[in-house]
């Protein structure tokens, strides 16, 4: 019997959200690969304490500060990013914040701040960085969505709408860059421990579990695990696709 690993050869990867929760253990498990990682978030201090604890750890990485809502300064730092390492093989767009609220009270700007970060700021990283790869022959971009762009959620209409706009920008790049052996796909977990979710009443956390078919919630590592395999050589013939991490709540 064949005992399948999965294979990096040395690749670059730039992890957005890199600081702490999900993105931080995907950051993590890469490096843990061989793969030179590139730890974005907007706080120094995040991703420096990232990138530090990789290299603690005998991997390789470097962290970059940047508001990842900001596309000149997107577009800057990918520029910075393939001056230092000359490319790029693995883009996993993390970063993500919520300003929950009822629609018809939500702030303008608690729209837009939301948007800008989930799903503008695919975009600007992708466009800054997909190009090497499209002249390589070979890359992987990987999405971090969430169920909620697939179940919707009251309260959380900017959120919904930035995730699931994720899923569309996802299969359409996975279109488009089909020709160059670039694959994109997503991955939308569900109530997943985090300092985020660490918040949520506890009360409203037991009614989340009656519907998790498995009755237990997701650790970072279970979603990092998904994403390794999809970034890995393994996964050369899967592209448009979203995979749930969830214990059952999307069927």
């Amino acid at each position: 019997m064949t005992v399948m690993s999965l294979t990096f050869n040395d690749r670059v990867a730039v992890v957005t959200g890199a600081g702490r929760g999900i993105g931080r253990v995907i950051a993590e498990m890469l490096a843990g690969h061989g793969v030179t990682v590139v730890c974005v978030s907007k706080s120094a201090e995040s991703c420096g304490q990232a990138a530090e604890a990789i290299r603690g750890s005998g991997g390789k990485a470097v962290s970059l500060p940047v508001d990842v809502s900001d596309g000149e300064a997107v577009a800057r730092a990918s520029e910075e990013i393939l001056k230092e390492h000359a490319r790029v093989d693995i883009l996993v767009n993390n970063a993500g914040i919520t300003k929950d609220g009822m629609m018809l009270r939500m702030k303008d700007g608690d729209w837009q701040d939301v948007l800008s970060t989930n799903l503008s700021s695919c975009f600007y990283w992708t466009k800054g960085l997909s190009g090497p790869m499209a002249r390589a022959r070979w890359g992987r971009i990987v999405n971090i969505t969430s169920v909620i762009g697939l179940m919707g959620n009251a309260g959380q209409v900017n959120y919904s709408s930035a995730k699931a706009g994720m899923i569309g920008f996802t299969k359409s790049i996975a279109r488009e860059l089909a020709s160059r052996s670039v694959t994109c796909n997503a991955v939308a977990p569900g109530f997943i421990q985090t300092d985020m979710t660490a918040a949520v009443d506890e009360e409203v956390s037991k009614q989340i579990l009656t519907r998790i078919p498995l009755k237990k919630f997701g650790k970072p590592e279970d979603v990092a695990h998904m994403v390794g395999f999809l970034c890995s050589e393994e996964a050369n013939y899967i592209t448009g696709q979203v995979f749930t991490v969830d214990g059952g709540m999307v069927m």
